[in-house]
């Protein structure tokens, strides 16, 4: 009689990966809200600086709410909390009470190996829309 295949445990029960995952459905919203209001803050900051005429300099301040954007944006898509892997927790509750923690060292080199990544991502996918948008001629 043959045993039916078993599937490997990768995976602890929370859904935490190191360097890969540590947030859940509730807070993965929480990234996306926060993704869109500085996208939406990015668009205002570019308007007011068309409005007031300023020069082509100073449009590029719209580089921070969109790296900004692009940064909770990334979390989002890659279910990964910059913050909770550089303070060594981990949430896949649908509140802040589900709270854990990050304890193995290992681990931790792999999520702060993730923010380096996502860090310069963000920044590179938040460079060229802004480049663009400073050399409007408006």
């Amino acid at each position: 009689m043959t045993t039916p295949i078993q599937p490997i445990a990768f995976l602890p029960d929370d859904g935490y990966v190191a360097g890969a995952c540590n947030i859940g459905p509730w807070e993965i919203r929480q990234r996306r809200l926060f993704a869109i209001a500085s996208f939406v803050v990015a668009a205002v900051v570019f308007g007011l600086a068309v409005a007031m005429s300023t020069p082509i300099a100073f449009r590029l301040i719209v580089l921070f709410p969109m790296w900004g954007g692009f940064f909770s944006w990334l979390q989002a898509r890659r279910r990964f909390c910059a913050g909770y892997a550089v303070s060594r927790k981990r949430n896949f509750g649908d509140s802040h009470a589900g709270l854990g923690t990050v304890d193995d060292e290992a681990a931790h080199r792999a999520d702060m190996a993730a923010v380096a990544r996502m860090t310069r991502d963000s920044f590179l996918l938040a460079v060229v829309p802004s480049v663009v948008l400073a050399l409007l001629p408006i």
